[in-house]
């Protein structure tokens, strides 16, 4: 069972086109208040990224962003009550907030979500990180992923033991709740250094 301390939240920066996902990105800032975790986020200012920031943070909550230079200006990093992280790359971007939060909500969002979560799912799947994804599939946006990944299961591309990494919430309070009764499947072989094998 995973301790929440903070969640990652990987999510737009735009807002979509309905309603319903910044609905979303605003209940994810003021549960994770509510239970007293902080969120970590990609740092803008922007999209359903600043909304749930600032939900968040007038919620209280402890709010920590992660954005690579090259993103500052472009995303308007976030200003006051942010804690923020600027690094160099899109790689140590995603690598920091791994290492800040204890597991991931998955709101809508484009290429770089998905491949922020996906990237996440698979560091779970070859024991890099223990730390559980969930995506919150607003309006349903995340049917026809989910599909996808059940399409791979049957063609053989996905484990039988590795589909359910890729978890589906259809609220906030429950995609935190799979979080924190989140471990990796059995069997799952930790990423050791050469000195710890």
């Amino acid at each position: 069972m995973a301790e929440l301390k903070r969640v990652c939240v990987f999510c737009g920066s735009m807002v979509g086109a309905r309603p319903e996902y910044a609905e979303a990105a605003v209940a994810l800032g003021q549960a994770v208040a509510r239970r007293g975790i902080g969120l970590v986020y990609g740092g803008g200012a922007v999209g359903l990224m600043g909304i749930a920031a600032d939900a968040a943070l007038g919620a209280g909550a402890e709010v920590i962003g992660v954005i690579p230079h090259g993103l500052l200006k472009r995303e308007v990093g976030h200003g006051g009550g942010v804690a923020m992280h600027v690094v160099d790359t899109m790689h140590e971007r995603k690598a920091k907030m791994a290492a800040l939060a204890d597991g991931f909500i998955v709101l809508p969002g484009g290429y770089g979500t998905l491949e922020e979560a996906v990237e996440a799912l698979t560091w779970v799947q070859l024991g890099i990180q223990p730390k559980g994804v969930v995506f919150l599939d607003v309006a349903g946006f995340w049917q026809p992923f989910l599909k996808t990944l059940d399409f791979m299961l049957a063609e053989g591309f996905v484990r039988e033991t590795q589909r359910p990494l890729a978890m589906c919430a259809a609220t906030v309070e429950e995609a935190l709740d799979l979080l924190a009764g989140f471990a990796p499947p059995a069997g799952t072989l930790p990423w050791l250094r050469p000195e710890q094998a």
